[in-house]
């Protein structure tokens, strides 16, 4: 071997220590905890959050608002977006993907909003529509179809 190359295997690491074993070790009698109070005792680090027995910020502030477990959700496009695609194109939700408008579907499907205009005559397909989105695809000579 030469010198200044070293080995996994040649490496010296030095030994974990063995806290707890008798007076000869070193570590014995309080293994290194110190003498008295909470940290000493078995199960003792408490978490950061632990507030020494006073009755915990979450539970001291007060509770707001609720979450409708049966609420809707839609991955929604604006009409403006659909511009990109060419005239008399069918605009199907797997075409909003692949073109990279949506990053994923949500578990309802896919929501077209009114915002912007829209120039060129589309077919749509999505799960909803809005009034105002309604009327801009008809207003373009285009097609609505509610999957």
């Amino acid at each position: 071997m030469k010198i200044g190359i070293y080995k996994l295997k040649t490496l010296k690491t030095k030994k974990p220590k063995r806290i707890g074993r008798g007076q000869g070790s070193g570590w014995g009698t309080t293994a290194g905890r110190g003498m008295d109070g909470q940290k000493s005792r078995s199960g003792g680090p408490k978490p950061p959050w632990f507030e020494g027995g006073q009755m915990p910020l979450a539970r001291r502030l007060p509770k707001r608002g609720f979450t409708n477990i049966f609420a809707k959700e839609y991955s929604e496009v604006n009409i403006n977006t659909l511009n990109a695609f060419d005239e008399g194109t069918v605009v199907t939700p797997d075409l909003l993907l692949e073109s990279r408008i949506l990053r994923k579907i949500e578990k309802d499907g896919v929501k077209i909003l009114g915002k912007g205009e829209l120039e060129k005559a589309l077919t749509v397909r999505a799960h909803r529509f809005t009034k105002g989105a309604q009327e801009k695809i008809e207003k373009a000579s285009g097609k609505i179809e509610v999957i």
